[in-house]
């Protein structure tokens, strides 16, 4: 892979649906690692765009208007100016938050599938479509939910599974049912346009391959991380083939051809082509109505796309296809393809996934009422899901604020602020005392750190190297604090261009975290009396390491970075260069402002409070008073005496595995622990509970019952459970709140 030094970076954020308010999984998928690239980016002085905006078509769009009885157009503008602010509460930048509504992008979608109609790279075919009678209307993908067809999962959607990820044609679905009647629907004929995915196979994997690690020559700017390439690869592997273009619905893009009248541009098709749109609207803002072609058709321009691992093929295979047979057509100038799909896995919640149906989310808005948007976008970060599912939990997002912002990074701004303002009458202190001019030392030292870190020297052999020539000015444990900073532009911005944003997080934190050893190891609080000279110099330091963490922090923390400068009596302009972090540019002498707490700690009960609050909001709704049940009638088996009960074995325990029984959906194979023995029962639990909801339970089993046979499996006991006659069997577990209740225990 040859190496490339681009002119501009284009940076898009997959375009969120208008459906709904955007939560936190959203955020850390594509938007909050966008902004904080596109942030680093602009501090190294590089050219740069960051492209989002709403998907406004689709059927998600449909059903959340059915949802709240209200026309589709009502749905995208209430959604999408929500999102938009809370993005922009979050500190999201984006150069443009477009629409796929605008009548322009209808024109961009219209342009483009006239270019693959004019190739020949759509076919028309009948296809058999899920219809539902009762409501009189064909089905789109997401009217219609069953089981996967590939992993069994139930609640899969018309055309993708959630759970395996696997896409396939909606009438493979197994047991389907509509959504609107809630009805299984029948098969009836519908015509389609369809691309004709297949003819750009060999094209994709060469196009795919070409990011792939192999000699160790790539860049890791441009190698694609192993997720985004084996599931692409795995697409390829299957082979490619014709993929609808159309879809029977009534709000969206109207099919631009004769015959076709009342069919809609399929989503997956129309959705991309908004970050053409939204680039083509925001140079038509900026003045320069054709500017939009320097990011997309010059082959100086890179382009990155950010998305959520549910949208890699779309990035890395069908949009790239798209755009290929687009450049064929000599419409208008050939379009750049993605160079970087940098795809997050998925942010679960609390240990479960985000969930709108289920009520188990936490939605960008609600989160910003309450909390600053800083210590949020730290807590992503340092736990972004680059390469496997991450768990967002609200103890976690303590501790980050606690131990790392407020105890490392906002500890260390403070004590060194209120050092200053209390003994240096808020103004910086001198960094040397020898009468030499302070600018010429800190150039000299800036060209010397400068050369012997591009040289492969260690630490130790670079301070060896510094001492003679600066121990008149300054400690060796100056010079470390001082080839720390040296060392963090490069270091922390080569992860950056890397796209490892969890690792650029830790590495700033750790330039803060030599800040606070250095304060300690100076110990300013003792120099002051006895060596005021050297307690100057440390100070001037710490204060000059506080520019520096607002330079390396601002990708990260925007907010705080601004708060920091304002501390130290700068303006915005003093932190708008990346490699600026490795030097000391406040002068002595220079003016601070006032101090404030940068982070406020987050204690147990706000911590207990939005636990609770998640609960309380996916609780069941109530169903209202139930009316009286008649009481049950009772036929007693014939009486028994004292001696017949007490012949039984009642004991506690606890199941400790669980599977089903083959051939059966009632029959459960249990196997529990009674104090030191353990046993195996089959129960007839199967059609009430799932083996896995088991482990752990605390149950009452008869353990002296003579052993049985149950579908070829023996059964060394039983269980005790309550059921009506007509109903599956309830487990009885009523132990589970007891602590001092242990498996074995007699039961009387």
């Amino acid at each position: 892979m040859k190496t490339q030094n681009f002119a501009r970076t284009l940076v898009t954020s997959a375009l969120p649906y208008a459906n709904g308010y955007i939560h936190l999984g959203h955020v850390a998928g594509a938007y909050l690692p966008a902004d904080i690239y596109t942030r680093f980016l602009r501090l190294c002085g590089e050219d740069v765009i960051h492209v989002s905006g709403s998907d406004e078509h689709g059927v998600a769009i449909t059903i959340a208007a059915e949802t709240e009885s209200v026309a589709p157009q009502e749905i995208v503008d209430k959604y999408h100016f929500a999102n938009l602010e809370a993005f922009r509460g979050l500190g999201i930048d984006f150069d443009i938050f477009g629409r796929t509504s605008w009548p322009e992008h209808h024109e961009t979608a219209r342009e483009f599938f006239l270019a693959l109609h004019e190739q020949g790279y759509l076919v028309e075919k009948e296809t058999g479509q899920f219809y539902d009678v009762e409501a009189g209307m064909f089905l789109p993908d997401r009217y219609v939910e069953g089981t996967c067809p590939v992993c069994g999962h139930d609640g899969a959607r018309g055309d993708q599974c959630d759970n395996c990820s696997s896409t396939y044609d909606q009438i493979e679905l197994k047991n389907p049912v509509s959504k609107v009647s809630g009805r299984p629907p029948e098969i009836r004929t519908t015509k389609h346009l369809y691309f004709k995915l297949g003819d750009f196979q060999g094209r994709l994997e060469e196009y795919v391959e070409s990011h792939a690690a192999r000699s160790g020559a790539e860049t890791p700017a441009t190698v694609w991380r192993d997720n985004v390439l084996q599931q692409s690869r795995s697409w390829l592997k299957q082979g490619l083939g014709d993929r609808s273009i159309t879809r029977d619905l009534t709000w969206g893009i109207d099919v631009p051809l004769p015959g076709f009248e009342g069919k809609k541009l399929y989503v997956w098709f129309d959705a991309p082509l908004g970050y053409i749109t939204n680039t083509r609207m925001l140079a038509r803002e900026r003045g320069e109505p054709d500017g939009w072609k320097r990011w997309w058709c010059d082959p100086e321009s890179r382009y990155v796309a950010f998305i959520g691992k549910d949208n890699i093929v779309f990035h890395t295979l069908i949009f790239p296809a798209t755009l290929l047979a687009y450049n064929e057509s000599g419409r208008g100038d050939r379009h750049v393809l993605p160079d970087n799909v940098p795809a997050d896995e998925f942010l679960n919640l609390e240990g479960r996934k985000f969930s709108k149906s289920k009520r188990w989310g936490i939605d960008l808005r609600d989160y910003l009422a309450n909390h600053p948007p800083d210590p949020l976008r730290y807590t992503i970060v340092a736990n972004l899901p680059e390469s496997k599912d991450a768990d967002f939990t609200w103890r976690e997002y303590q501790a980050r604020v606690n131990n790392e912002l407020a105890d490392i990074l906002g500890n260390f701004v403070n004590r060194t602020m209120q050092f200053a303002g209390r003994y240096f009458d808020n103004v910086v202190p001198p960094l040397t005392a020898t009468g030499e001019k302070e600018a010429e030392v800190k150039t000299l030292l800036a060209e010397d750190l400068r050369r012997c870190c591009d040289s492969p020297q260690s630490d130790d052999a670079i301070l060896t190297e510094l001492a003679p020539k600066y121990l008149k000015y300054f400690t060796r444990t100056d010079l470390v604090m001082l080839l720390e900073l040296a060392r963090a532009p490069k270091r922390v911005g080569d992860l950056y261009r890397a796209f490892r944003f969890r690792e650029a997080a830790l590495e700033s934190m750790n330039v803060a975290r030599a800040a606070n050893k250095y304060f300690n190891d100076s110990e300013p609080w003792k120099t002051r009396r006895d060596r005021p000279e050297r307690c100057a110099t440390a100070i001037n330091i710490c204060l000059q390491v506080v520019r520096s963490l607002a330079v390396i922090f601002r990708p990260i923390l925007p907010f705080s970075s601004g708060s920091m400068l304002a501390m130290l009596g700068l303006d915005a302009a003093s932190a708008a260069e990346w490699e600026s972090a490795s030097e000391l540019r406040i002068p002595s002498g220079h003016a601070l402002g006032e101090p404030v707490i940068l982070f406020t700690k987050f204690d147990d009960e706000m911590v207990e409070r939005e636990v609770a609050g998640l609960i309380a909001a996916s609780a069941p709704e109530p169903e209202g008073e139930k009316p009286e049940e008649p009481p049950i009638q009772v036929e007693l088996k014939p009486e028994v005496t004292i001696e017949d009960v007490m012949k039984l074995d009642l004991r506690v325990a606890t199941v400790v595995a669980a599977e089903r029984v083959k051939k059966s959906d009632k029959l459960l194979k249990l196997q529990v622990r009674i104090g030191d023995l353990e046993r195996q029962i089959i129960a007839g639990i199967g059609k009430k509970y799932e083996p896995e909801s088991l482990l752990g339970k605390r149950i009452v089993v008869v353990a002296n019952l003579k052993p049985a046979k149950l579908m070829g499996q023996e059964s060394q006991g039983m269980l005790f459970a309550a059921n009506s006659p007509e109903n599956a069997p309830t487990l009885i577990s009523i132990l589970d709140d007891d602590a001092d209740v242990r498996d074995g225990f007699i039961v009387r």
